[in-house]
């Protein structure tokens, strides 16, 4: 892998919570000098750390910190991802809700068994917190940008879709919500690939041989028992009982994994806005109307007028709402049964309701995410497509 490449795979567990209160220089800098103004650990290769990782080189910065690449003196060498936070207070503190968060996920999958990174390591050096995880690959958004947004196949879809259901599936039995879920914090374990040749496209494209993945980035991950933010989620990927302040739970994660799948299947990003009202025109403009029920309960009562969404599609931002989405079914692009099927799991992924919404343990028995099933069983599927519809 390129060194372009590596200084990208690590920035999904780079999000940060923002909290605003800026430190002094002086504060920042530490006793010994050992950090820059914005609170960032100085550092070089060749560098080792309490003893026992080497710093290697750098493979991502963001506004929480940043992530190394470092080899693990005490176990022969290995290497390993250390993400090193900011010296200031606020960093600190999200860091020890993280490193909770992930001491949980690894008391409850010892043997690595759901698809969720593992931290090997933390501890404080200098005031900064340090937590080892095992070294992975580019994330799929990354794979997906240096393949020049050219989707995965079906059967690579079907592949990760089952792993990242299982892997928030798992977090939700622990009574935990992830609530940033997207393509950046999905990450390969293997990013190697095939070149082969797209005729359709004419040109070459990177085939992945190997779509094992990992979630990463637990910094938002949020307990069923405490305090739930108002605002979640990178906005594509964003619920809509999150976006009308309704309060949310597990079911925004599954509206989330929606989203990632549909971007696997086209290249692109279903909602493609940063703007609330313009968000629920999309989903609206894809899904249909947006039910009453949570019309009347929502706390965003100016988005509508007389029970409806306030939307004049006839303007510019309407122009650029329809030029961007359609029903969700037209973007199908064969009517192949795994396709179909697809699209079946996305209609109930997507539901507006999130009590209507399928839930995880519901999805990993879903057709298209089971493995492939023997001849007999497709006749009855579609029957309950047809029903469901």
């Amino acid at each position: 892998m390129g060194k372009t490449e590596l200084c990208s795979v690590y920035k999904g567990f780079l999000d940060c919570i923002c909290l605003c209160r800026p430190r002094s220089s002086s504060e920042a800098a530490g006793d010994d000098g050992r950090d820059t103004e914005s609170g960032h650990l100085i550092y070089k290769s060749g560098d080792v750390l309490e003893d026992r990782y080497e710093i290697i080189n750098t493979l991502g910065e963001g506004t929480f910190g940043k992530v190394v690449q470092c080899s693990d003196l005490s176990r022969g060498g290995g290497r390993i991802a250390l993400k090193i936070i900011r010296n200031l207070e606020k960093y600190r503190q999200a860091a020890k809700l993280e490193i909770n968060v992930l001491e949980k996920i690894g008391t409850s999958d010892p043997d690595n068994r759901h698809h969720c990174v593992q931290m090997l390591d933390w501890f404080n050096h200098c005031g900064h917190m340090c937590i080892c995880f095992e070294l992975l690959s580019l994330s799929t958004f990354d794979f997906l940008k240096a393949n020049n947004f050219l989707p995965y196949s079906i059967n690579q879809i079907r592949h990760m879709a089952r792993q990242i259901c299982h892997a928030v599936g798992f977090l939700h039995d622990n009574k935990l919500t992830h609530t940033d879920l997207k393509p950046e914090n999905i990450l390969f374990v293997n990013s190697d690939y095939s070149l082969i040749y797209n005729a359709e496209k004419k040109c070459n494209e990177r085939r992945i041989n190997d779509t094992t993945v990992r979630l990463v980035d637990f910094g938002s991950a949020t307990f069923d028992h405490e305090h739930h933010s108002t605002v979640i989620s990178t906005r594509h990927y964003r619920a809509p009982e999150v976006v009308l302040e309704l309060g949310w739970s597990h079911p925004c994660d599954v509206w989330s994994i929606g989203c990632i799948l549909f971007e696997y299947y086209q290249g692109f990003t279903l909602y493609q806005t940063h703007d609330n009202k313009e968000h629920l025109a999309m989903m609206e403009r894809v899904q249909g109307a947006v039910p009453q029920r949570m019309i009347q309960r929502s706390r965003k009562q100016k988005y509508f007028q007389r029970g409806r969404l306030d939307w004049n599609e006839y303007s510019k931002a309407g122009r650029y709402v329809k030029a961007k989405c359609k029903p969700l079914r037209e973007y199908l692009l064969s009517r192949g049964t795994e396709h179909q099927q697809l699209f079946h799991l996305l209609e109930r992924m997507l539901e507006y309701e999130p009590s209507a919404r399928i839930s995880l343990s519901s999805t990993l028995g879903h057709p298209f995410v089971l493995p492939p099933h023997p001849p007999g069983r497709s006749h009855a599927w579609r029957h309950s497509c047809d029903m469901n519809r």
